[in-house]
């Protein structure tokens, strides 16, 4: 595996796939990188120079914020909006959707598993939820 800008990126896939392991880096900007160095986008990561790697690196440390520079940035404009508590903070606060979408039947991903609220039918699983809560008290 080659090393581009302290993360190893596949050598077997083409060049544009390969960058998008870079943080930041999608598909748009991993064609914008590979027109303006002038690398071949199908040529496979195995089959580049160090010269057009280094080319690559210098190109994307002018141009664009990665890796860790990114994540932080990210970070502190999250954090940002948990201190003013604006709508957005607080969504982010409860772990619930922060762009609008639904969340009565969807937002599995942002909210966990379920957790059933109700009653218990098996009586071995009340036994044992009743013996727990005893032993919390």
């Amino acid at each position: 595996m080659a090393r581009l800008l302290g993360v190893e990126i596949p050598n077997e896939k083409k060049v544009v796939f390969a960058l998008r392991y870079l943080y930041g880096i999608g598909p748009a900007a991993a064609r914008i990188i590979t027109e303006a160095t002038q690398v071949n986008p199908d040529k496979r990561v195995k089959e580049l120079t160090e010269e057009e790697l280094g080319k690559m690196a210098a190109f994307i440390q002018q141009n664009f914020k990665i890796e860790g520079d990114l994540r932080k940035e990210v970070a502190e404009n999250i954090k940002r909006l948990l201190d003013i508590k604006c709508y957005r903070g607080e969504r982010h606060r409860r772990s619930l959707p922060v762009r609008g979408q639904r969340t009565r039947s969807n937002a599995r991903t942002r909210k966990g598993p379920r957790k059933t609220v109700g009653v218990i039918r098996d009586k071995t699983a009340r036994k044992a939820l009743k013996a727990r809560s005893e032993t919390k008290e």
